[in-house]
């Protein structure tokens, strides 16, 4: 019986297969904000980073962000996704958990009896009743029956409580420890206050200040003192919060809440108030995801496959956060802004909340060639910097940072000038890097080791200086990058040799014996004994197979170092098949980007973390392209999800989401500072990039599919292409980009030495 009803239904079943399978037509992206998951990296901890992040409910590059706090006050890891409790609703501006938070306050509203601390206020939440988007999020508290919604704008946020029917419905502001300020005023439904909580730099007359106003008065209103419950409306002190009872709840009753701030004053938290003005929850709401739309409509893609749409959007999210804006628009609609290095208000822009050492790679050139206008704004800020503090950041959180090494503040202004970005005194920004790159700062400004590098050409692994060798490499670069905008500017012929030899350090490092970097005593012998799989000591955050790589500038004069472009290939395609065994006896504790190295299963290549994440591309300089194309797959296809534990490693700022929305266009910039992207392999069908200047892009890969990842043949704008890098200029030319894809790879294309991208030992254009 059965069979015979397979016979007669067969025909008909394998008809609609043939139709179903006719009908699954390439996905174009029209509402991108829809494909975003603000969880993806969220599943992670101290021990192990799937991300390092959370989830932000912001507009890109917002002042503030908003985030469920499931964390305990201070706690780094503010949001994780094993998490069944959450304890208040956060502004934040947090970078990474390594860099915590500043400014920071919290609501939570509270049913039944008023408890300020955060563990007796903390509810039970499910991941099945919470709805996160970037310009929206809802959770159901079950302790309370309460549903809390909010939307943000730049500066202020909307929220949205939906309390049960009860006579004993309360909010709790905390204000946070350090030194805090609340002011609770019944007349006007409303509560202002300051944080002056920070963790990392030093900030002159720091005070987040916030303003709250609700639309339901206030029955009852208590200061609270750490723990201690007080009958007055105004208090400053350590950790001070309030708690405010509503007048009696009906069913379902709804309270809203306008909440803005400032770090200027509690008048400027009312002028940013005015961000949302008259609109209700929803028209904030809606306003939000209409910026977010705007905003991720850049980058027109269209694919089969749904895992990689949303990867790609959930990673570009990422990259429009940081740094976040600092500045606010006055009374008179002026752009001003607080500076932490004079205590003082002062008029222009400033941004803060990234480090250089993790963007300098991918994030800030993929603003200079998507959202230009917005590092214009960064790069007047960075004047701010300069002509505030004496210095140029290399980590802003959000003033100077005494964390992680190098003075890529060079990179990041060369390239945007370079990049073709005007209109600001590029004058002053070049005698900031002249002077970080010749002078150490405070708080990992300028350059440690300086007079050690600039007489010996290295800095001394035997001078109590860490991390020597990594500083060395990266200060190479740093020169390179100077060198190129002392060109642009058209410098003293000697100021521009001057750079350009210094950037040519990088081989005091090279060891002829091991062909790799290796620290340098002061006496030119070689640090002994050396082991190239021991982290930290005279690298950073990861170990000579990592960090051998960092010459961004000269990848054609390491690999003439290495023996030439057979050898140097080789040596790459050894860091992919060693075991990822490693040495972590310089930290005494196996850090966690050691683990994700180790658990990634992809030899000692470490994607995790910056250092070596450019590594795959430099096939390129070697003749075999379709290696970078291969690794490029597997590395994007293995290590990143749409899902909590979607990323490998540290997310930080947006520059892992970088490599891989770069990877995903076909290209990358190895080398900021130069003209030119290093050509992977596309991930899409075909991606359309609507670009400042009104022009398109259009990357075309028709037969693209999970088995065709190799490049058969490239022409642009209907011309043969045999090269193996594409230029900045020829992207805003517009046009189109049309790749055959091919299951098997060509071992002919880009193999000649006129197809290899920039070097300076060959000197290319650039």
């Amino acid at each position: 019986m059965t069979y015979s009803i397979f016979k007669k239904t067969a025909p008909l079943l394998f008809l609609l297969s043939l139709n179903f399978a006719s009908s699954q037509n390439t996905i174009k992206v029209t509402d991108p904000v829809e494909w975003i998951n603000p969880l993806m990296g969220t599943d992670s901890s101290y021990e192990l980073s799937n991300g390092n992040t959370y989830p932000s409910i912001a507009l890109p590059w917002g002042m503030n962000a908003w985030t469920p706090q499931t964390g305990k006050n201070g706690d780094g890891w503010q949001y994780t996704y094993s998490a069944q409790k959450i304890r208040g609703f956060k502004q934040t501006h947090q970078p990474s958990p390594w860099m915590n938070d500043y400014g920071q306050f919290s609501l939570m509203p509270v049913v039944g009896k008023p408890v300020f601390g955060e563990d007796e206020r903390a509810s039970w939440f499910s991941h099945k009743t919470e709805i996160v988007k970037p310009y929206y999020y809802s959770v159901y508290l079950a302790d309370y029956d309460v549903t809390t919604e909010l939307a943000p704008t730049e500066r202020a946020a909307s929220f949205r409580f939906t309390f049960p029917k009860t006579n004993e419905g309360y909010m709790v502001i905390d204000a946070f420890d350090r030194g805090s300020y609340i002011k609770i005023i019944p007349s006007e439904n409303k509560i202002i206050g300051y944080s002056s909580r920070y963790t990392r730099g030093k900030l002159n007359n720091f005070k987040n200040y916030f303003v709250i106003v609700f639309d339901k008065p206030f029955e009852q209103s208590n200061i609270w003192s750490d723990k201690t419950k007080m009958d007055i409306l105004e208090l400053s002190g350590s950790h001070v919060g309030a708690i405010i009872k509503f007048k009696s709840l009906s069913a379902n009753e709804k309270v809203h809440a306008k909440v803005a701030s400032s770090f200027i004053s509690f008048e400027q938290a009312e002028i940013n108030l005015r961000e949302i003005g008259s609109d209700n929850f929803d028209t904030v709401k809606q306003k939000a995801k209409e910026t977010w739309n705007k905003t991720l409509s850049k980058i027109e893609v269209e694919s089969d496959n749904i895992d990689h749409l949303r990867t790609f959007y959930s990673t570009l999210y990422r990259t429009l956060f940081f740094p976040m804006k600092l500045y606010e628009k006055d009374a008179s609609g002026q752009i001003v802004h607080y500076s932490p290095h004079t205590g003082t208000v002062l008029p222009g822009y400033r941004f803060g909340g990234t480090g250089f050492w993790d963007t300098f790679r991918a994030l800030y050139p993929f603003l200079n060639l998507m959202y230009p206008s917005i590092n214009k704004e960064m790069q007047e800020g960075l004047l701010n910097d300069y002509k505030e503090g004496g210095w140029l950041p290399e980590w802003s959180s959000p003033s100077y940072s005494d964390i992680m090494i190098g003075n890529n503040s060079a990179s990041v202004v060369s390239d945007a000038y370079i990049k073709g970005l005007r209109g600001y005194d590029i004058e002053k920004l070049y005698e900031a890097l002249l002077h970080g790159a010749n002078n150490e700062g405070p708080q990992a400004t300028g350059r440690k080791g300086v007079e050690y590098y600039n007489k010996l050409g290295y800095v001394p692994y035997n001078v109590n200086i860490n991390e020597s060798a990594a500083r060395t490499l990266e200060y190479a670069y740093d020169d390179f990058t100077i060198y190129q905008l002392a060109k642009a500017l058209h410098k003293p012929q000697a100021e521009i040799d001057l750079y350009k030899n210094r950037s040519l350090n990088y081989k005091h490092l090279f060891d002829p014996q091991t062909k790799l970097m290796r620290g340098k005593n002061k006496d030119g012998s070689f640090h002994s004994p050396f082991n190239p799989f021991k982290w930290g000591d005279e690298f950073t955050e990861g170990n000579s197979w990592h960090y051998t790589w960092s010459v961004f500038h000269d990848i054609d004069g390491l690999a003439k170092l290495m023996g030439g472009y057979d050898e140097f290939a080789k040596k790459i395609d050894s860091v992919f098949t060693m075991p990822p065994v490693f040495d972590n006896s310089y930290y005494g504790e196996t850090i966690h980007e050691i683990r994700e190295m180790q658990i990634a299963n992809m030899g000692q290549y470490a994607h995790g973390n910056q250092p070596i994440q450019h590594m795959i591309y430099l096939y390129n300089y070697a003749g075999q392209p379709w290696k970078t194309q291969y690794w490029i797959r597997e590395t994007m296809n293995k290590l990143y999800k749409p899902t909590p534990d979607g990323y490998c490693g540290d997310e930080d700022n947006g520059q892992t989401s970088a490599w891989y929305v770069f990877s995903a266009l076909g290209f990358y910039p190895v080398c900021p500072a130069t003209d030119q992207y290093v050509l992977g392999t596309p991930l899409f069908k075909k991606v359309t990039l609507h670009l400042d200047n009104g022009k398109d892009f259009i990357i075309k890969a028709p037969n693209n599919s999970k088995t065709n990842k190799y490049i058969e043949q490239a022409d642009l704008n209907g011309k043969a292409y045999d090269y193996n890098w594409i230029s900045h200029t020829m992207i805003l030319n517009g046009g189109t980009f049309h790749l055959k894809m091919s299951s098997a790879p060509n071992l002919k294309r880009g193999t000649a030495q006129k197809s290899f991208p920039f070097s300076l030992s060959t000197q290319k254009d650039n």
